[in-house]
């Protein structure tokens, strides 16, 4: 008889604390890690945004909006510190030895960023080992920049790194192996460096200024992991990189600092329907 195999227990943990804190939580080395690093655009969050005027119309004066940013986290956010976490909870590089044709199972980072912070990041994750990247660009039916949009050209992109150190990240692009190790010819698909980005349907709560749609993340959790990796977001806001990555038989690790933020990413949205794999569903506070 066969060994009997033990359904592997998934986990889904948001913890309200900084990720310099992780030592904390014996979270396991991860696969992947995703975050949208804040832009520190200080006082212009809301230079495109109607917001900045009283009921959106110029002629009521400025809001409250005003001259203001949208975190307070935009002005003490330590880029160095979070690559030092992401040098630390990543997994190391594969040596094994893998089929011909199939990527290694290395791990990488995905940093969501504006386009004029890349070689910022780039720059910084060399400094920690990160010394390769693939430039991810997402593009959008619609524009955010809806002021005086009459007069100029409008954003409707966003940007993102894949970071990683000597050898190629795990890649899952649908390719299929016999039983004899082989590729199977046909089963793969090419994965270009562009992606449409689709906003969320109602089922989505709506938490986060900068919140990432779960579908968009969940193409990405895809194609870098496999169900039972590890992903970690150690700024995750709304909590959108979490679900994707339960729903998708991952376990998912997350830090969030603001209490409002953390609190809805709790009660909202990821108060969903879990895998039969995800035996705990845990949600940490200090």
């Amino acid at each position: 008889m066969g060994e009997v195999q033990k359904k592997r227990k998934l986990k889904c943990e948001i913890y309200r604390d900084s990720m310099q804190n992780y030592k904390k939580y014996a979270i396991p080395p991860a696969q992947l890690i995703i975050a949208d690093v804040p832009y520190n655009v200080g006082t212009n969050f809301y230079g495109s945004n109607p917001m900045w005027y009283k009921g959106g119309d110029n002629r009521n004066g400025e809001s409250k909006f005003a001259g203001k940013s949208a975190f307070n986290s935009d002005f003490n956010f330590n880029l160095y510190e979070y690559f030092h976490f992401c040098s630390k909870m990543l997994k190391k590089d594969d040596t094994k030895s893998v089929a011909r044709g199939r990527s290694s199972n290395s791990p990488c980072m995905i940093v969501f960023c504006s386009f004029e912070q890349m070689s910022t990041l780039i720059d910084a994750g060399k400094k920690h080992g990160f010394i390769h990247y693939i430039p991810l660009v997402f593009i959008k039916n619609y524009s955010p920049q809806v002021l005086k949009a009459n007069m100029r050209v409008v954003g409707a992109t966003e940007y993102a790194l894949v970071l990683y150190r000597d050898k190629l990240p795990k890649f899952r692009n649908g390719l299929k192996v016999d039983e004899d190790g082989k590729n199977i010819r046909g089963t793969g698909r090419m994965i270009f460096n562009w992606f449409k980005w689709e906003k969320d349907g109602k089922d989505i709560p709506k938490i986060h200024p900068s919140q990432k749609p779960v579908n968009v993340i969940k193409q990405l959790i895809e194609i870098f992991t496999d169900e039972g990796d590890v992903v970690i977001d150690p700024c995750c806001g709304s909590g959108s990189t979490l679900r994707a990555s339960a729903e998708l038989g991952r376990s998912a690790f997350g830090f969030e600092i603001d209490r409002n933020f953390y609190e809805r990413a709790k009660n909202e949205m990821l108060k969903f329907e879990k895998s039969d794999q995800m035996d705990i569903f845990d949600f940490i506070e200090d």
